[in-house]
């Protein structure tokens, strides 16, 4: 099974998307957009940005777990990683962004 996009909207009117990776996980959660064409926008940002290593920031929670966030050029976050008890799980997670991101296959549930 390819990755893919699945756009959705939220219980409050607001749209984000999910990237699942290959193997069915989701591996990168976008923010709340109030317009389903900012929504497409951050699609499209994940399909550019994601290949590009230092689009990326490593970070550590004050709870010890480990996530990144996905930039753009503006610097602006795209999208969040899940927490992830080691780092070695995080730069997986980062991988199967970079592997999965310049998909198009995009799934409307909005």
């Amino acid at each position: 099974m390819a990755g893919s996009y699945v756009l959705k909207k939220s219980v409050d009117g607001q749209f984000y998307f999910l990237l699942y990776s290959d193997d069915g996980e989701v591996v990168l959660n976008s923010e709340m957009y109030v317009a389903k064409a900012s929504a497409e926008n951050g699609i499209a940002s994940v399909q550019n940005n994601s290949t590009q290593d230092d689009r990326y920031s490593r970070n550590q929670a004050s709870n010890g777990k480990f996530y990144f966030n996905l930039k753009a050029a503006n610097h602006q976050v795209i999208g969040s990683s899940q927490m992830y008890s080691t780092t070695s799980a995080r730069d997986a997670g980062i991988n199967a962004v970079k592997k999965n991101g310049p998909n198009t296959n995009v799934k409307d549930e909005a």
